[in-house]
């Protein structure tokens, strides 16, 4: 694949990740990758989100407090986001609703959420979105509070076909992850097939949501677990695998996919805050 490629949503300052570090960026080149968003999940990780885009230009940063991680957060942790926010252009993410998670807190997550989603929309920031079995409260929420003007991403779209259009009309883009490739997940396969050209996004979600062994083609290992990982430069075989799905030249879908990018992440690509 000649065009350059683009990974709409990753968390390579993951620990599995890290003592790979170099051997991953070398691949990454050898792949064509041009910009990968790296998306901080919590106060502990922002440093290293941070110090990979000081690393290398392929990263563009994106600081977020995820639901996961709501309960665990620090009294300071909104000074600290907005610190991070002053070292230079990045995103805000990965934010969300989660209700598949045990012991859910969803009013702490909104309250989290909100907070995050309108730092975005007052700076115009892109914002990387996770969302497992809060669908609808989500949509009531974003039709609810007035989002960035860039967009934002809902990262491996999980939700059903009836939300495209309402969420596309907000700003939505949508990212398909090579674990949509397995079998088992047919109904979020067809349900890509319904998603706007124009707001259709790539991604590897790296370390996890590991394709099948098929959109393997470099194989990892966590090196304290044991276990397969998902390495970052499983974009190309992520990008064939959709290219095969929606019936399309793989060239072609690189193509709209980095014009896509473009337009959600462009702000940042050029330095710009607002």
């Amino acid at each position: 694949m000649s065009l350059p490629l683009y990974d709409g949503h990753n968390h390579l300052q993951d620990v599995a990740l890290v003592a790979h570090h170099d051997r991953v960026l070398a691949e990454l080149d050898r792949q064509g990758l041009a910009k990968a968003v790296v998306n901080g999940t919590r106060e502990e990780d922002w440093a290293a989100v941070l110090a990979l885009a000081q690393r290398t230009p392929k990263v563009i940063p994106s600081y977020g407090m995820h639901p996961w991680h709501v309960a665990q957060r620090s009294p300071k942790w909104q000074a600290t986001l907005l610190n991070y926010l002053k070292q230079g252009p990045a995103g805000i993410g990965e934010i969300g609703l989660d209700r598949w998670i045990e012991n859910y807190d969803i009013a702490q997550q909104e309250e989290v959420f909100l907070w995050q989603w309108r730092l975005a929309a007052e700076r115009n920031l892109p914002v990387s979105i996770h969302c497992l079995r809060s669908w609808g409260r989500l949509l009531e929420l974003l039709q609810r509070e007035p989002g960035p003007r860039c967009g934002f991403l809902l990262h491996s779209y999980g939700g059903p076909r009836e939300m495209i259009q309402p969420l596309a009309k907000l700003g939505a883009y949508f990212s398909i992850s090579g674990y949509f490739a397995h079998e088992r997940k047919g109904r979020q396969r067809e349900t890509f097939r319904h998603v706007p050209p124009e707001r259709l996004l790539i991604e590897t979600d790296a370390p996890d949501m590991l394709p099948p062994a098929d959109c393997v083609q470099f194989p990892l290992v966590d090196e304290t677990s044991g276990k397969p990982i998902n390495h970052p430069a499983n974009i190309g075989a992520i990008y064939r695998f959709a290219a095969g799905l929606l019936e399309e030249n793989v060239e072609e879908l690189a193509a709209r996919v980095a014009q896509n990018f473009q337009r959600l992440f462009g702000g940042l690509l050029a330095g710009k805050r607002d």
